[in-house]
């Protein structure tokens, strides 16, 4: 029987545990997919110790959000793919139910796309979420063009790292946010024009030396917390903060800013089909032209699932996806 990776408390990793569970029929919308990797994410670790935003019932709870695989059952009403036909998960609001950290899982037929040619089994386990949830706060959100400078916070994350990636490719001035004055060179080379190391310098002084006194035109804020304040004097008057991320867990106090901020969470778009059809659309384009491409870290099994977990809470990853092979 299929292996599955569940927990029925919520603790440190060690409360991950493998089972063999039967093969699950897809319905008639629905699909089979063989997972071949998949990446393991904050929002896992968040779930698996009882701090997600949304409830994770117990016991006998999955995990997940993104992988990759092959189609291996279609449900009767399924059109438009066949089985051996290469996917990426798209949405997974269901994990604790049918996530990807097993063999086989079954979902929606509208929540897979093609697996971009010319993309490793191991890049497309990671690049999915990141690169989402980048382009649905950047493009679809706040409609990012090109000559815009866009702030990026948490820039050698992997969202942070997509979203560098994907202003290069529309041709906006990706300008990254690091703590660490070690990272500067490393987000250069990752396609930054310019970074802003925050143990050193100003935040609002730089970027207005970075952009010739005027401000950031698009703020991507994937942090939160106390720091928002500074990244919203960064911006020009008539500028945009999006804030898409919650690393930082201390309160983010109210505005006192009067540019204008929007929220976003990437389920806005990943579960609408036309988006997910222009993301696609775009990630296609993207790896194609080698634009798009995530930062990888360490390749674990599944039965070191654990280890993989314990590896990221330590930060041993420095903001590459883990990938986990099955």
């Amino acid at each position: 029987m299929p292996r599955v990776v569940v927990f029925d408390e919520f603790g440190g990793p060690d409360v991950m545990r493998i089972v063999e569970e039967p093969a699950v029929e897809p319905a008639a919308d629905e699909v089979s997919v063989r997972i071949e990797a998949f990446a393991v994410n904050p929002l896992d670790l968040m779930m698996r110790s009882g701090n997600s935003p949304a409830t994770v019932p117990l016991p006998h709870a999955r995990l997940g959000i993104e992988g990759t695989g092959v189609i291996d059952a279609l449900g009767s009403e399924v059109a438009g793919l066949a089985i051996g036909d290469p996917v990426i998960l798209t949405a997974i609001p269901d994990s604790h139910v049918r996530g990807s950290y097993a063999e086989y899982t079954t979902i929606p037929a509208s929540r897979v796309i093609a697996r971009p040619t010319g993309l490793g089994i191991r890049e497309a386990a990671g690049i999915w979420v990141a690169y989402s949830t980048a382009y649905g706060a950047l493009i679809e959100k706040v409609g990012m063009r090109p000559g815009d400078n866009v702030l990026i916070t948490a820039g050698s994350g992997g969202v942070g790292r997509a979203a560098i990636q994907i202003a290069n490719q529309i041709g906006a001035v990706p300008i990254a946010v690091t703590r660490h004055t070690a990272k500067k060179v490393d987000l250069l080379a990752a396609g930054a024009a310019a970074v802003v190391a925050i143990d050193q310098e100003n935040v609002v002084e730089a970027v207005r030396h970075h952009t010739g006194g005027i401000g950031a035109d698009i703020v991507l804020d994937l942090v939160m917390g106390p720091g928002q304040q500074d990244l919203l004097e960064a911006i020009r008057l008539d500028g945009i903060l999006v804030a898409a991320g919650f690393l930082d867990s201390r309160p983010t106090p109210a505005p006192t800013s009067s540019r204008t901020i929007f929220g976003y969470r990437s389920f806005e778009h990943t579960l609408d089909p036309a988006v997910v059809r222009r993301m696609a659309a775009f990630l296609n384009a993207g790896v194609r032209l080698g634009a798009l491409r995530p930062a990888l870290d360490r390749e674990f099994a599944l039965d070191d699932i654990v280890e993989a977990h314990r590896h990221l809470e330590k930060g041993l990853h420095a903001g590459r996806k883990i990938v986990v092979t099955v």
